[in-house]
């Protein structure tokens, strides 16, 4: 009885399966028949900002955060926040007395020397002048000794009468020892001296105590959190997530960034013109991602060219000035942010390796190494992902080399691809239309036919083995078409021709059929319309895969000349 009633159950759970497994084939079939239809591309990005809302951040951080505003406001208040110089101008003050030192040990050397000289010469002086010879002497030697006390000459005069010859030992032992006093005890002249110093030096270190610098600002954000500043948690979060939210290693980290850039000048370094002028091309901002990240490209080609290279790496110097330059463009890329919760505040890195001359040159990869540490130790947290492209195999022994140089936050955000896979990377980060046109992108310099965001692009799918069209009409004659066209990966058939709505008419060959290969770019074409039709683009896939295609078009009424 039991089992007659289990049969009913089973078969129902045998028609849930069946319906479910025909759901599924259903949602694919149409699924596979919208994939051959023209759609726009999906705007969605593969990574999103860490949140910078209080509300966003969990308790440790949270907790992280107001201690270091805490440690950041005493320092500010207190004066504490930059290196003191305080040996700088001690060692300063200490300098001028150093020449008296100097000038003891001379006097002290003329006392020994006469102590050395001959004696015959002064005797036969002193029978002559047996007095005023002496007196002069002892006023030369008082002068040299910095005006020696002259209590003790008095009894020396009654000796020297009564004994002419010994008293002049006795005399020069005693300016001797005079000397020797002299060397080891510091005049009471100097002594007021140096309290005096000592005082001035006090009142300065009491002026700038008070004078308290509440400006104090990084990135133009204002770092005292008492001003209440949307931008400084953004900028102090940066610090502690590069610290993994180590107090005190981010507040140290943070100290000397802005010791860093105070004795390297880095908030003027925008109004220097001169800096490698010739790199214009090496690296640059072009554009935003799919977030609104502003994109640089940092292309390591040009430095194949040797005359390049050696202008920008070939000294210590030129180094120096080539890290200055690299310091200068991340500034500029950091006025493109918004160091706000709400806003955009990092970059988005894409770096060329194409004909890079690699880690053979000894040069660039020192200053690529300096590079890396000096981007990571003042500028944290600034880029959101750092892509590499036209990765050629030695890449990975560069990437050994650096890698212990690098937080495992650093790490996490290199996206590695190949040749092959350039374009179909990038599009993951960077819309078609904002990927330049050498990366299989649509954007190009001084572009006037889409100029503007009005223009969208569509996809779609061709299968293995299948021919897909894609029509761009023309209703009116005198109408001028253009478009941009590229397949991820070609290796397709590709042709345009014309097709006017006349039957009578003529089919008109605009691009004859081409098989197109694996490195080729994106198609910009033109074509103008006599009479009312429409461009038809045939992509014919003969591969054992799957083809992506990209486009946009847009149409223009020629304007009538008089």
């Amino acid at each position: 009885m039991a089992a007659e009633v289990a049969k009913p159950e089973e078969t129902q759970k045998g028609d849930v399966l069946v319906h479910e497994e025909e759901t599924k084939k259903n949602v694919e079939e149409a699924h596979e028949k919208d994939e051959s239809k023209p759609r726009s591309v999906e705007k969605s990005s593969s990574y999103k900002e860490e949140s910078n809302f209080l509300s966003d951040l969990k308790e440790f951080e949270r907790k992280a955060l107001n201690e270091l505003r805490l440690k950041l406001e005493e320092a500010i208040l207190g004066n504490n926040l930059y290196r003191i110089e305080e040996p700088k101008k001690t060692g300063d003050k200490a300098k001028p007395e150093e020449p008296k030192e100097e000038e003891k040990k001379e006097e002290a050397k003329k006392c020994d020397d006469q102590e050395a000289k001959p004696e015959e010469p002064k005797k036969t002086e002193e029978k002559a002048t047996p007095e005023e010879p002496k007196e002069e002497e002892k006023k030369e030697e008082a002068k040299k000794c910095d005006d020696q006390e002259a209590k003790p000459e008095e009894p020396k005069k009654t000796e020297e009468k009564a004994k002419p010859e010994e008293p002049k030992e006795e005399e020069k032992k005693g300016e001797a020892e005079k000397c020797d006093d002299e060397e080891a005890k510091p005049e009471e002249g100097d002594n007021a001296k140096v309290k005096e110093g000592e005082k001035d030096e006090e009142a300065e270190e009491k002026i700038e105590k008070e004078e308290v610098d509440k400006e104090i600002s990084l990135w133009g954000v204002p770092l005292l959190p008492s001003k209440g500043s949307e931008g400084t948690d953004v900028v102090l979060l940066k610090f502690l997530r590069a610290r993994e939210f180590k107090v005190n290693d981010a507040f140290e980290m943070l100290k000397k960034t802005l010791q860093w850039r105070k004795d390297s000048k880095i908030d003027s370094i925008l109004d220097e013109d001169d800096l490698c002028v010739d790199l214009s091309s090496a690296a640059y901002i072009n554009g935003v991602d799919r977030e609104g990240h502003p994109v640089c490209y940092n292309v390591f080609g040009v430095f194949e060219n040797e005359e390049l290279y050696r202008k920008t790496f070939g000294t210590e110097e030129k180094r120096t000035h080539f890290l200055r330059w690299r310091c200068q463009l991340t500034e500029k890329s950091i006025q493109k942010l918004d160091l706000k919760p709400t806003g955009v505040s990092s970059l988005l890195h894409v770096n060329d390796l194409k004909n890079s001359p690699g880690p053979s040159k000894k040069e660039l990869r020192i200053a690529t190494k300096q590079a890396v540490g000096l981007l990571q130790d003042n500028y944290p947290e600034l880029v959101a992902k750092n892509i590499f492209i036209n990765v050629p195999f030695w890449y990975y022994a560069l990437n050994a080399l650096l890698s212990p140089f690098l937080t495992q936050r650093t790490k996490s955000k290199f996206v590695v691809a190949r040749p092959a896979k350039v374009t179909e990377t990038l599009l993951k980060y960077i819309p078609a239309e904002k990927i330049p046109v050498q990366y299989g992108g649509f954007m190009r310099e001084n572009d006037f036919d889409f100029y503007g965001d009005d223009y969208a692009v569509s996809e779609l799918f061709v299968k293995a083995g299948t021919t897909q069209t894609i029509e761009i009409p023309a209703p009116k004659a005198d109408t001028t078409l253009v478009w941009d066209l590229t397949v991820l990966g070609w290796e397709v058939n590709y042709k345009e021709e014309f097709v006017p709505n006349d039957e009578g008419s003529y089919t008109i060959i605009v691009q004859k059929a081409k098989k197109m290969g694996l490195n080729e770019g994106p198609i910009r074409n033109t074509f103008r319309s006599n009479e009312p039709g429409k461009v038809v683009l045939t992509i014919e896939n003969n591969s054992s895969k799957k083809k992506k295609v990209l486009y946009r078009y847009k149409t223009k009424k020629q304007c009538s000349s008089f």
